[in-house]
């Protein structure tokens, strides 16, 4: 296993591992059509690909040779959500936007491996924290990222198609 920055030709792949690993993280009250409109409008190649482009975002990618199982995003840019304003206390920060791994790869160290990698990045970039929001409900996900350093530091409100979700913000100084 290999954890790499994202490249162009990875585009057609992360779009998929996505598709299939962000509904993992929804809530039950969450719908599929719901997830779909999302998947579809943040989610897509063509996102994906501008994401690759942008100066402000890095994504990292684990593979298992030619098969992508895990990935994470992070935004180098200032939040303007003024819930997570409200809740940071750390500057400069990134926000780390997306952090997942395929089902058949949960347990084994993955997320660690993303984790500590994406970490490494944020401190070269020169951020002094780091954030993210995690789902309310999504017990096993704020468990991890607990175990990685995080706190709860606020709350604030997440939209997934046309439902608003609760979120924890949760931060970590670098």
């Amino acid at each position: 296993m290999t954890v790499r920055p994202a490249l162009p030709s990875d585009v057609p792949a992360l779009a998929d591992l996505a598709a299939l690993t962000f509904p993992l993280a929804c809530p039950p009250g969450s719908t599929a059509e719901d997830q779909r409109a999302f998947v579809d409008a943040v989610l897509s190649p063509e996102r994906f690909a501008s994401y690759l482009a942008a100066p402000d975002r890095a994504v990292l990618v684990a593979d298992d040779g030619p098969v992508l199982i895990g990935y994470t995003m992070l935004v180098f840019s200032t939040p303007t959500d003024p819930e997570v304003v409200a809740a940071l206390t750390l500057e400069p920060t990134v926000e780390l936007s997306k952090c997942y791994v395929h089902p058949d790869h949960h347990g084994a160290g993955l997320a660690h491996a993303l984790m500590a990698s994406s970490l490494d990045v944020a401190r070269t970039r020169g951020a002094a924290g780091i954030w993210l929001g995690v789902n309310q409900q999504n017990a096993r996900a704020r468990a991890f990222y607990e175990r990685s350093g995080f706190a709860v530091v606020g709350t604030k409100h997440f939209t997934v198609g046309t439902r608003v979700e609760d979120d924890y913000v949760l931060e970590r100084p670098l």
